[in-house]
């Protein structure tokens, strides 16, 4: 690692004095899109605002429309140097929230046909008021910033509607990290998993693939007082269940990667005493090697249909590959590792297990060599593991006093790296 990737950028006191200085707006652009959340790829309110924003600040190059409702937009310094892209995502979930805050959602709407209430209970609220900020801050510099600064807000991390295309793989087609090609790109996601003042980060393979499957377990229905005059779909799936869990603890060598099968979901019948004549179950693994996730999806079909066959019932598996692994390019890492220390503090930049969720961040890594860390958002008071509730969880919760170091932190991550670079 060079020396010169230790140090910081020759604007890092004015950054941080910006970032102190726009906190309250931050904070007010986050409670305002809090309040009025939007599902993947309806994120218009949103993108105007993003869009409405970067005009104002005088950007280059701004784009929207990109993968239905993104927007992309381009700063760049007074100084010759390197392209950066910096990253935020926009959607919300359905969820119907549960926070007592004066800016809950009370938001409710149509998602895969049915009405839902909407929230932002993964934070992605915050991260686009912090990438706003970081937008204002660099735009504010522009005369001493070095290089080229490009800002991607992205919709439909939490994936489309069914049927629409969408999200992150979609921007990528559509040319976002095109015209300028960016040289790194860097992200980040707050979460209850940390307190407050924590920056967390890992090297190398850092989130989870995140793969979905549908079985569907084909009976013959008859009544329940008579189960040898048809065939159980429901004692069938409930094998399959359990011949799934077999998977990862007797198949794969987990001493190499840890890896997920779960059901998640599972409908058939309607009544207490009739065996229907169908069952289905949806479910998602999770890798971290690609052998392994194709290992999953083989053994996954093969078991459903041997157990469904056993027991003389049809089974048809669906299989669908989802995100891919986010891989933290290693040297990309350790080149900004001293950044997040130098701006959270040695002892609160910490080195963390990988974690079995999943981004879609993983596709821009794919093309680009990309860093992607965490901001921790639990209250110091709340003990993490036992009372701060997960993100996606409707009682989400985020401490406000860290988003002032997410926007620091990315702000500096990218100036670190341009004049490192």
């Amino acid at each position: 690692m060079p020396d010169q990737a230790v140090h910081p950028s020759s604007i890092a006191t004015l950054i941080d004095e910006a970032a102190r200085a726009l906190e309250p707006r931050m904070l007010a652009w986050r409670r305002d899109i809090h309040a009025n959340p939007e599902l993947g790829n309806r994120e218009a309110r949103t993108a105007a605002l993003v869009a409405e924003h970067l005009r104002a600040l005088g950007l280059d190059d701004i784009r929207t429309g990109v993968a239905h409702t993104g927007v992309v937009g381009v700063l760049k310094g007074a100084l010759a140097g390197p392209v950066v892209a910096l990253r935020a995502d926009m959607d919300a979930l359905p969820v119907t929230e549960q926070v007592d805050v004066p800016f809950a959602s009370k938001v409710r709407t149509q998602w895969n046909g049915e009405e839902v209430g909407v929230m932002h209970a993964c934070g992605h609220d915050c991260h686009v008021a912090i990438l706003m900020g970081v937008a204002e801050i660099l735009a504010g510099l522009r005369a001493q910033l070095r290089g080229t600064v490009k800002f991607i807000f992205q919709p439909a991390e939490e994936m489309p509607p069914e049927g629409e295309d969408g999200g992150a793989k979609m921007m990528i087609a559509e040319g976002a990290l095109e015209n300028p090609v960016p040289n790194a790109i860097f992200g980040l996601h707050v979460s209850s998993k940390w307190h407050t003042g924590t920056l967390a980060y890992r090297p190398g393979p850092a989130m989870a693939s995140s793969d979905r499957f549908r079985i569907t377990v084909q009976g013959r229905q008859t009544h329940g007082a008579e189960p040898w005059r048809g065939i159980d779909p429901i004692v069938t799936s409930a094998q399959i269940v359990l011949g799934l869990q077999t998977i990862v603890s007797r198949s794969l060598d987990i001493t190499k990667e840890p890896a997920v099968v779960t059901v998640g979901a599972i409908k058939g019948g309607v009544r207490e005493n009739i065996i229907p004549d169908e069952v289905q179950m949806r479910g998602t693994i999770r890798a971290f090697d690609e052998g392994m996730r194709d290992q999953m999806h083989e053994q996954v079909k093969n078991l459903a249909e041997a157990i469904a066959r056993g027991a003389r019932a049809g089974c048809e598996v669906c299989l669908h590959k989802g995100y891919p692994v986010t891989i933290n390019d290693p040297a990309l890492t350790a080149r900004m590792v001293p950044t997040l220390e130098r701006v959270a503090g040695a002892d609160k930049a910490i080195l963390v297990d990988k974690l079995t969720g999943a981004e879609d961040f993983s596709y821009f890594q794919r093309v680009v060599p990309g860093f992607f860390f965490f901001v921790g958002v639990t209250p110091p008071t709340v003990a993490v593991a036992k009372e701060a509730p997960a993100n996606h969880s409707p009682k989400f919760f985020v401490d406000e006093t860290g988003l002032l170091l997410g926007l620091r932190a990315l702000a500096q991550v990218a100036c670190d790296y341009l004049e490192a670079r």
